[in-house]
């Protein structure tokens, strides 16, 4: 009973905790001066993937880098299958940023690039340098594209957004101080109850991490997905999620492959996880990128994605 106490509670103070960093992390990137499109871009979208940076990092350190693959992975397919899905029900997400559009093909890219990694069953350290490596060049590719596009969907619904939540430079500090402290704290309460948890049922890592701690770490993109969409922020919306699966793919494996790498994965990790993430990703691609005008995800495609979604996690319980 610890554990799942541990798991829930762990939840629980994460996504209060990640809610607190974003927010604070916004409101002082404003303060030092940062236009709302970079803030959008950088400060949000690295904000929503900090949870799962912060339990791979623990994960692969405490000598689990499966848990933390599993949760890159299983964040990713949580993200475009069950949050996607579930907000576009909510309200159809119209695309109209081209910084997002010209994401999604990349998204694409660096799936692809990612299967490639396991085509030997490992992630090694020199795979997480050259993973580390692509998320360095994808911040400074953002951060140009941003400062190139000034006129960018994207940038009025973060100002919307700033502006209906004001924050003094010191409370900005504050909370993203103790946003931190409590996110670490979390995930390290998380990691141990998902461990003890898996060994306790006879369960890998990597099913745990596709699971339980994907679904956990999800949670702050799904809270500001359907927010934003219940506002009318649709780019907001769809720009958290291609941002942090991004980020999933190249900080969130990369750090814990520098930090543990991982040997021997079993077969499935390529096709049934990889193969899945990179069918919703193209799925994603060919619904929300708009060939011929703004994108738009509308109701009977999210109905697509949650039952992919739901399919996978069916085929996932059946295979154990």
């Amino acid at each position: 009973m610890l554990p799942m106490v541990a798991i829930l509670s762990g939840f629980v103070l994460l996504l209060v905790s990640a809610d607190r960093f974003v927010e604070g992390s916004a409101a002082l990137a404003r303060h030092l001066g940062l236009s709302p499109l970079l803030i959008g871009v950088i400060v949000v979208g690295f904000g929503t993937s900090a949870p799962e940076m912060v339990v791979s990092a623990l994960a692969a350190w405490g000598g689990n880098p499966a848990l933390a693959l599993g949760n890159a992975f299983g964040s990713n397919i949580v993200n475009t299958g069950l949050i996607l899905g579930f907000t576009a029900l909510v309200a159809p997400i119209h695309v109209r940023s081209s910084i997002v559009r010209k994401e999604l093909p990349l998204l694409l890219a660096i799936g692809a690039i990612s299967g490639l990694l396991l085509l030997d069953a490992s992630v090694s350290r020199f795979d997480g340098v050259l993973l580390l490596a692509g998320f360095v060049t994808l911040v400074g590719w953002t951060v140009w594209s941003a400062i190139r596009n000034r006129v960018d969907a994207l940038g009025p619904e973060i100002e919307s957004k700033l502006a209906k939540h004001p924050m003094s430079f010191r409370a900005a500090l504050i909370w993203l101080l103790v946003g931190l402290v409590l996110m670490i704290s979390s995930s390290r309460l998380l990691v141990w109850g998902a461990v003890e948890t898996a060994q306790a049922l006879g369960i890998s890592d990597l099913v745990i991490g596709l699971t339980i701690v994907a679904l956990g770490t999800s949670l702050p993109e799904l809270a500001a997905s359907v927010i934003a969409a219940r506002k009318n922020e649709p780019d907001i919306a769809i720009g958290n999620i291609v941002g942090s699966n991004m980020f999933n793919l190249l900080a969130v494996v990369g750090i814990a492959g520098v930090i543990e790498p991982a040997r021997d994965l079993a077969g499935e990790v390529l096709y049934r996880d990889w193969a899945t993430m990179i069918t919703m990703s193209v799925v994603l691609f060919a619904v929300a990128y708009g060939f011929r005008g703004p994108g738009r995800i509308n109701r009977v495609e999210g109905v697509l994605l949650l039952t992919m979604y739901s399919a996978y996690n069916v085929y996932l319980v059946l295979s154990l």
